[in-house]
Order: C-alpha cells, then sequence, then structure tokens
C-alpha cells in the first residue's frame, strides 16, 4: 500500500515524508527574473529569491514623542522613508517579494545586552537611555511589545509579514534572520530603513559576510547622523557590499517584466 506523503519543514526547505520515505529533493521555486538598474551595475535578479529588510522604523527613531526625539535629535530625516516605503511594500508584496521588519525589541530585563550596548543609548548612565521610560508618555526605551518598538502607524504591517526582534545594531546578531532567510530560500536582499550609517549598514554588512546579494534603497534609507554619515554609506555600499538603487527604478523593472 502505497502511504501519503506529508510535507515536513517550510517551502522551499521542505521535505515529504511518510514513514518509509524521506523525500528530499526539494522542489524549486518557479524563477520570477527581473532587470534592476542600480547605480553602478544593471543586475539580472530573481524576485522569488528576494525579500526586503525594512529595519528600524519604529516610534522611538521616527514619532516627534519617541526615544530620538526626547534626547534632542531632529527625527525629520528619519520619518523620510515613510513615504516610499508605502508605496513599495504592496507592490513588492504583490509579487510575492516576503516583506521582514527587523526590529529594536529588547528583553524587559536587558539580561543579553551588555554594559558596552547600553553604554551607547546612555553613555552618562543618569539620561533614559534601553529600557528606561519615556517621561512624555512612559514607554519603556525599544522594549518588545511597547509603544517605543512599535512600527510606526504610517506604515501597516501585514500579517503576512515577518518580524524579527534583534538586540544589537546588525540584525543577524543572535537573532533567527539567517535560518528564517534560508529556509525561505531568499538570497537577494533589499534594505530600507534607519539609520542608515548604523543599524542598516552593519545588517546590509553582515548580510554581504554571509554570502547575501545586498541591493541598498536610497530613497527608503535615511539617518539623524550628519550627511558626511550618509555618504560615506552609500560609499562603502557601493564600494564594498553590494549595490544602490531606489523605488522607481523597482517600479521599472516590475513594469517592464509585466509587458
Amino acid at each position: 500500500m502505497n502511504l501519503p506523503l506529508r510535507k515536513l519543514g517550510i517551502s522551499p526547505n521542505a521535505w515529504t515524508v511518510n514513514q518509509a520515505i524521506a523525500d528530499i529533493t526539494r522542489p524549486p521555486l518557479e524563477p520570477h527574473p527581473v532587470t534592476l538598474m542600480t547605480e553602478t551595475k544593471q543586475l539580472r535578479m530573481d524576485l522569488a529569491k528576494t525579500a526586503i529588510l525594512v529595519i528600524d522604523m519604529q516610534n522611538d527613531f521616527c514619532h516627534p514623542d519617541g526615544w530620538l526625539s526626547h534626547i534632542g535629535v531632529d527625527v525629520t530625516p528619519a520619518r523620510q522613508p515613510i513615504q516610499p516605503l508605502q508605496k513599495l511594500l504592496p507592490i513588492l508584496r504583490g509579487v510575492n517579494v516576503p516583506v521582514i521588519w527587523v526590529n529594536w525589541g529588547n528583553r524587559p530585563d536587558l539580561r543579553n545586552l551588555s554594559a558596552a550596548t547600553l553604554h551607547v543609548y546612555n553613555p552618562t548612565g543618569a539620561g533614559v537611555g534601553v529600557g528606561d521610560r519615556l517621561p512624555k508618555n512612559n514607554a519603556p526605551v525599544l522594549i518588545k511589545n511597547s509603544w517605543a518598538a512599535a512600527i510606526v502607524d504610517e506604515l501597516e504591517a501585514k500579517p503576512e509579514d515577518i518580524y524579527v526582534d534583534k538586540y544589537r545594531m546588525s540584525g543577524f546578531w543572535d537573532t533567527p534572520l539567517d535560518s528564517i532567510l534560508r529556509n525561505l530560500g531568499r538570497t537577494t536582499l533589499l534594505f530600507a530603513g534607519v539609520n542608515a550609517d548604523q543599524c542598516v549598514m552593519t545588517t546590509l554588512q553582515d548580510a554581504n559576510f554571509l554570502g547575501y546579494d545586498c541591493i541598498l534603497i536610497k530613497d527608503c534609507t535615511a539617518t539623524t547622523s550628519p550627511e558626511y554619515c550618509l555618504q560615506a554609506t552609500f560609499y562603502n555600499v557601493n564600494q564594498c557590499f553590494g549595490f544602490m538603487t531606489n523605488s522607481d527604478e523597482i517600479y521599472r523593472s516590475l513594469q517592464t517584466k509585466s509587458t
């Protein structure tokens, strides 16, 4: 008697199994090739192997009542990616590109954070740093499930999106991000969010070191750091770690494919 095979795992990294058989062939994803212009080269890429990482578009970094604003930082630049992402994310979802939100979401007890990490956000020890309460609304800074760590209301996160909590600037350090991407068969990564020279850049660098193809979307990325930090980030991405494009070029590549 032939016993039915049952799926085991997440496609495309899935087997089919029963009591007697384990089929480990992993059927391939149907290709969805497009041509994307970047600042340095024309890319031939496969949307079936692509995901977008949206990094730290959170209230603490982008909202006037968040932590950065509380410590005196003008968050206007951090809000610049909101409008292009409002248009881009639904389009990418429509062609089955996973949207992965990679956000600070620390443990309330901070037990996995070193003093060196905490010092970045509270260098005197007397200010409001990670885990401390914002005076204006009592939200704990960058703590999982708090208002402070939530994605800004202007960006609609969907139930089918993927959510990864991070605890360092890099989204790959001590998180399941790499395992998720490998299970999904996604090897080309689009990058967006804030701050370009900090969390976006360190995540992109680690992705490059792990063998992923990296594409930074310039108009969907910003920083509250000085302009020279942004320009150095752009230079290093083009020179060392990947490619740069903008959302208009992504739209154009999809329209060309559809016609």
